[in-house]
């Protein structure tokens, strides 16, 4: 690892978190949400099996695109973005909140389940991921199941092209194309710019998220691979 590497990873943390995702996604939210519409199937599937009357929670729930996908459960919905949190309030009748994955403001050992999905990775070192991990898993009731998901490094058939050589924490780039402005003096049209935000990202090796259940106190039910995403579904562990 260079020097400026190593400096990089020593200063990370709940600043450089807010620096390069929480400001980015309060930005960008708008944009965000239209991109984010369709449910992936094993998030669709765990969701479905829930018993009716099972009452969860979404945490980094973003536009909340999954706080309706099964009508007969109830889900509180929370994120770090205000600017998302305005717009997964349109999904009635679940309610949602503006909180911290490692600060959550809910009752502990009382929700039936959870899912995390695309968060878990903001989280800029491996203590943090850990916390954010056990903080899911506290929520649980006995029995009850989370669902994680994280990007995963090796996404050699995507666009993105990652393998297990690159590195696994990345600057990830999010493209605001620039709309077109009122014409000018000259009766022509002048565009505005593009804007180019960057988020960070720990990317996961295969194992790693099953690690970091364990580590966190919890106990791996079932885990796979989807759409470069590694996902778990564990439960809390013998307390």
């Amino acid at each position: 690892m260079a020097k400026n590497e190593q400096d990089e990873a020593l200063s990370r943390g709940e600043g450089y978190e807010e620096e390069h995702v929480h400001s980015v996604y309060e930005q960008i939210a708008s944009h965000f949400s239209s991109t984010r519409y369709k449910p992936w199937p094993i998030i669709e599937r765990f969701l479905k099996s829930l018993p009716a009357g099972s009452i969860g929670l979404d945490i980094g729930c973003g536009n909340g695109k999954y706080l309706a996908v099964n009508p007969d459960i109830f889900i509180v919905g929370s994120d770090r973005s205000h600017n998302l949190v305005k717009i997964a309030s349109q999904h009635q009748p679940h309610a949602v909140a503006v909180a911290d994955i490692l600060d959550l403001p809910h009752q502990v050992h009382f929700f039936d389940f959870a899912i995390s999905i695309a968060v878990v990775h903001h989280l800029s070192t491996p203590e943090r991921r850990i916390e954010a991990v056990r903080s899911i898993l506290q929520t649980l009731k006995p029995g009850g199941q989370a669902l994680v998901y994280v990007w995963a490094l090796e996404q050699e058939s995507s666009r993105r092209g990652w393998s297990e050589k690159d590195d696994q924490d990345v600057m990830v780039p999010w493209v605001m194309k620039g709309s077109k402005k009122a014409k000018n003096d000259s009766n022509s049209e002048t565009p505005s710019t593009d804007k180019t935000f960057h988020r960070y990202y720990h990317l996961y090796r295969k194992g790693e998220i099953e690690h970091d259940v364990e580590a966190a106190g919890g106990k791996v039910v079932e885990a796979g691979y989807e759409k470069d995403n590694w996902w778990a579904i564990a439960m809390r562990g013998e307390t």
